[in-house]
């Protein structure tokens, strides 16, 4: 473990909500890598810290995915300001940009998690985005917008194209570019980039095998797509949530310090 990722906790001098929050997207990091939803130190996930402010938690610059800790994450402001940064390697300016702007805009919205998988991005390229062919696929019916590319996200006026895109939705495909969740706390934003990426996955290896496909009628999507909304109500993300947690704190505990 080299310098930059041997920091100092933060514990002591954050509030227990910040240090729930901070310890959840550590997490979060730890799990991506696991499920291998990395582009290495390219993608970016936040979540808001808890409180009046609009300030967010999001990953050093530099750092792989499973060397994130909770005490490494850049706490930001909503404008780009820097409040704590304890590795000094500061942010992906298109990770700010993103995320600042899913969160100045939606008050429901406390976590976004952004990837630039293989099969995201094979789909995010496709003209007719993802199909309902999967039972996975179905919990986005009706429940899933895009936004166009328009080079790497570096300019602040793609912001307001970006917020208007996702509208009230809480999964977005980035054409040509990759995929983005979102959710009312951690577990549920994990939850939807879940199943967005196992639809994705299911549906360019359903096209590698050259046979026509069968898309689900739509009363039959619809029909899955409101159970699955029956089960995020039943808290059923909470569940998936702890037994990935309770893995990862068997395997790779260092996340949670």
């Amino acid at each position: 473990m080299n310098a930059i990722t041997r920091i100092d906790s933060v514990k002591e001098r954050v509030g227990a909500a910040e240090w729930e929050a901070r310890v959840k997207l550590a997490a979060t990091y730890r799990l991506a890598a696991r499920l291998r939803w990395t582009d290495h130190i390219y993608t970016h996930f936040s979540v808001r810290v808890p409180g009046p402010d609009r300030h967010f938690l999001i990953n050093p610059y530099g750092l792989a995915f499973d060397e994130i800790t909770a005490s490494s994450l850049v706490k930001v402001d909503i404008d780009g300001t820097l409040l704590d940064d304890p590795t000094g390697l500061g942010i992906n300016r298109a990770g700010y940009v993103i995320h600042s702007a899913i969160h100045g805009a939606r008050e429901h919205t406390h976590a976004v998690l952004h990837t630039h998988t293989t099969a995201g991005i094979g789909v995010s390229a496709q003209r007719d985005g993802l199909l309902m062919i999967s039972q996975h696929a179905t919990r986005f019916h009706k429940r899933l917008a895009y936004h166009d590319y328009e080079g790497i996200a570096l300019d602040l006026d793609e912001q307001q194209r970006l917020v208007a895109d996702i509208g009230e939705h809480d999964a977005l495909i980035l054409r040509n570019h990759g995929l983005l969740t979102s959710g009312r706390n951690i577990e549920e934003a994990f939850y939807n980039l879940y199943y967005l990426e196992r639809a994705c996955a299911a549906q360019l290896a359903a096209q590698s095998g050259g046979a026509a496909l069968h898309i689900l009628p739509e009363a039959v999507a619809e029909k899955a797509a409101r159970a699955f909304e029956d089960a995020v109500v039943q808290g059923r993300h909470h569940s998936h949530w702890d037994a990935y947690l309770r893995q990862l704190e068997r395997d790779d505990p260092g996340f949670a310090r």
